[in-house]
């Protein structure tokens, strides 16, 4: 897994023109392989299995929620990227950390601190082959609060993500509109970042599709980065299978994409009714479809755990709306980096054969941060009380059990400028900000004599979050914000 192979033979691997189908891999007794897709900015909206009237066909994605189960109550810890991928690789929410707002850079030193338990790392521990293909974002090399020094690419990008619980890594050091421009196999770039790349205007600006200006290796392109991710994801499930069925795997395909910049390759131009940003979504859902098709070839479909969501909401204001009559985000308010639905509630389709019963929707509450609660219960892992803080075992819910109580009591929400919602049962606080906390103006509003101290919603009387509720039930206000304070400072919201 050397070279990166180019666009041309890439699409070729993907659609299954290049080299022979691989035979079935041996059984992996009760550990199933696991495939976790993180699409990046994709709404909920945008799957026609969670909005009918999509503009975006999505018949991969809607497989998986046909095979499976779909969660309609799903959330990102974060309504940006940074923070999720920290949570959903620790199972502890990112505003514990350094990071209280925003998000790293592609220069940022690494967020998971040392000695944090990962996913990755206890599967490594139950002996799995760990790997990670695509967008990273959560730093390189030790950070010290003491030196604010940029990451040095021509050093080993150690602590990273072969440190960090992957036996392997390939691809790109943070959002695809971020310098430095490189590639990055394990710990190092493969060709360094010597070349310099203008600035690139948004789409909504008639530009070539957002990303800044800064360094860049001289073969970087970033129209290929999407069609790379996936064709070494397929790589990676054929090798795995090939060479060491007896051994299971857990690939983390943290895509770049629908993110900016928006690049559907031609084959995908047109494709949607939602512009160059549906296009794109298109190009993510076959994405999918080759991974599943290499799980298929492989013979490993039957004993894999598959899942698709995305990192946050999409970048979907109302201008895109109603210009292309595409509710990205579905009924829901807001938009990616909001506090409200629109920034946070995602999709998530879960395929398991013979386990997960196909055709299950559940409105159980979930979030990102349960991805490492729920796989130790699969792999009958012990979790450390330093360890997970945040997660909670969702397997009950993705087996499509009956249960008589929720399995969370309650979720935390975070926006990009450091928002806090707080959510249990059909009542979501934001406390002492009247504005969105992101993208959606205006973000701060501080409240005055006379105005609520907050937002509190009825999610189950009023999804679209209209009707505040925060002066006329004073004592769910003083429930939550005792909650959320409570988990703020335990350090823990997992039992």
């Amino acid at each position: 897994m050397r070279r990166l192979f180019p666009l041309r033979i890439a699409a070729l691997l993907c659609f299954g023109l290049f080299g022979a189908a691989v035979s079935a891999a041996g059984e992996s007794g009760l550990r199933p392989n696991i495939v976790y897709i993180l699409a990046d900015d994709l709404g909920w909206g945008d799957l026609h299995s969670y909005n009918a009237e999509s503009q975006v066909d999505t018949p991969y994605m809607d497989r998986v929620a046909e095979e499976g189960v779909r969660f309609t109550d799903a959330h990102s810890p974060s309504a940006v990227c940074t923070p999720t991928r920290y949570a959903t690789l620790t199972g502890r929410y990112a505003w514990r950390t350094r990071l209280e707002s925003g998000v790293l850079w592609g220069y940022s030193r690494a967020l998971i601190e040392p000695g944090r338990l990962t996913l990755g790392a206890m599967l490594q521990a139950q002996g799995y082959h760990t790997a990670a293909v695509g967008k990273w974002h959560l730093g390189f090399q030790e950070y010290d609060p003491e030196d604010d020094a940029d990451v040095d690419y021509e050093a080993p990008l150690r602590p990273g993500p072969v440190t960090q619980g992957f036996d392997y890594f390939f691809g790109i050091p943070a959002s695809l509109d971020m310098d430095p421009y490189v590639w990055v196999e394990n710990d190092a770039p493969i060709a360094p970042a010597t070349a310099e790349v203008e600035a690139s205007a948004h789409r909504r600006q008639d530009g070539g599709g957002f990303w800044r200006a800064g360094a860049a290796s001289p073969d970087f392109a970033h129209i290929e980065v999407h069609g790379a991710i996936t064709t070494r994801s397929v790589q990676y499930i054929e090798e795995r299978a090939r060479e060491h069925p007896d051994v299971p795997f857990f690939l983390y395909v943290p895509l770049a994409s629908p993110h900016t910049p928006w690049l559907p390759t031609a084959p995908f131009r047109g494709a949607s009714g939602a512009g160059y940003y549906g296009d794109f979504v298109a190009e993510v859902d076959w994405a999918v479809g080759q991974i599943l098709h290499a799980l298929d070839r492989a013979g490993v479909a039957e004993n894999t755990l598959f899942i698709v969501t995305s990192d946050n909401g999409a970048h979907w204001p109302p201008g895109d709306i109603e210009r292309y009559g595409h509710r990205a985000n579905g009924p829901w308010r807001g938009q990616k980096a909001d506090i409200h639905e629109g920034g946070h509630r995602v999709p998530f389709v879960a395929r398991w054969p013979g386990h997960i019963p196909a055709g299950t929707v559940r409105d159980d509450l979930l979030c990102l941060t349960d991805l490492t609660a729920t796989i130790a219960a699969i792999i009958d892992y012990a979790l450390p009380e330093d360890a997970a803080e945040d997660s909670h075992n969702m397997l009950p819910a993705l087996l499509g059990e009956d249960l008589d109580e929720p399995i969370r009591e309650a979720a935390v929400h975070h926006s990009l400028n450091g928002t806090f919602a707080i959510r249990r049962g059909p009542w979501k606080l934001i406390p002492d900000n009247l504005g969105s906390g992101g993208f959606t103006g205006p973000a701060d509003v501080t409240p005055e004599d006379g105005d609520p101290g907050g937002q509190l919603y009825n999610l189950e009387d009023d999804p679209g979050e209209e009707e505040n509720r925060y002066a006329d039930r004073p004592e769910i206000v003083a429930e939550l914000r005792e909650l959320l304070e409570e988990y703020r400072e335990s350090g823990r919201s997992r039992p």
